[in-house]
């Protein structure tokens, strides 16, 4: 972004934290920014610029730790999660260590596992974040080598997975970037998905990978609608959100909370035996409009 620079001349001071500035609507750089345009119905209501060194603020976000999900290949630890010249740095490393959590014959993928051999991070605004309705912006740069598989999603408050609904307003593996909804069924921990893709070919830009993009979603009481520069990949409308558990509940007329991870290999992620390490999912910054 062209004004930090200029911030860090303006602030004497050394400060420890990504710092969280919510800027005035009225200047928002956001409006004009990629030749991105829009109403004036939506007012900033929270940002995460990531314009200081360090970690991120405590203040919006927490970290996941160890094997989570999906039987993916990395241990998450914070270390791996920090800012640096204005962007959050996301980075995936590729190491050999013990796991701590080894038990030998465990059923448990967590557990099965004898040695850590990728790190990476995830961080999400749980208990500290959420919002119910909005436009929620990110401007960043994915690697898009094999085994890589990063993301910018939300979950409902309230609800176990998928019931809570999820939002992945960027998703990229395989050569494609995913556009997806999901929500609950009768069968526990199946989601219905509503989901489209785009091959990242079909851009016709074969510097694609090595420049910042857009994503943003515009979620109100009508639709959920996921953007990448601008060009809609996936609208649904929130009528046939509902979850098909017999309960009719919409998970997505809760508040939601951001997440933001780099994952390798694991259920959808595939082989990243090819691609090179460390590797980066870079951030340049995190915005929540809502309408006046």
């Amino acid at each position: 972004m062209q004004l930090k620079p200029l911030l860090y001349l303006l602030v004497p001071i050394v400060v420890l934290f990504c710092s969280s500035n919510v800027s005035n609507p009225a200047n928002d750089p956001y409006k004009t920014k990629n030749n991105l345009h829009y109403t004036d119905d939506y007012k900033l209501v929270w940002a995460d610029e990531f314009n200081t060194e360090g970690p991120v603020d405590s203040k919006n976000w927490t970290y996941e730790t160890g094997f989570v999900r999906n039987h993916e290949l990395q241990w998450y630890q914070n270390k791996n999660v920090y800012c640096e010249k204005g962007n959050l740095i996301i980075e995936a490393r590729k190491i050999h260590e013990p796991n701590p959590n080894y038990v030998a014959g465990s059923n448990d993928w967590k557990k099965s596992r004898e040695f850590i051999d990728y790190t990476s991070g995830c961080i999400k605004t749980v208990g500290k974040q959420s919002w119910k309705y909005g436009r929620f912006v990110m401007r960043a740069r994915i690697n898009t080598h094999m085994g890589l598989w990063p993301a910018f999603w939300t979950l409902g408050e309230k609800g176990s997975w998928p019931s809570n609904g999820e939002i992945d307003i960027m998703e990229f593996y395989r050569q494609k970037l995913l556009a997806n909804i999901a929500i609950g069924t009768a069968q526990p921990n199946k989601a219905l998905w509503f989901s489209n893709t785009r091959l990242i070919s079909s851009f016709n830009d074969a510097a694609w990978s090595n420049k910042f993009h857009t994503w943003r979603m515009d979620w109100d009481e009508q639709n959920i609608s996921l953007y990448v520069d601008d060009i809609l990949l996936n609208q649904q409308p929130m009528k046939s959100l509902y979850n098909r558990d017999n309960t009719g509940i919409n998970p997505f007329q809760q508040p939601h909370y951001i997440l933001l991870n780099l994952a390798i290999g694991g259920d959808s992620g595939g082989d990243p035996g090819s691609t090179d390490f460390p590797n980066r999912y870079e951030i340049d910054y995190v915005r929540v409009y809502q309408k006046h």
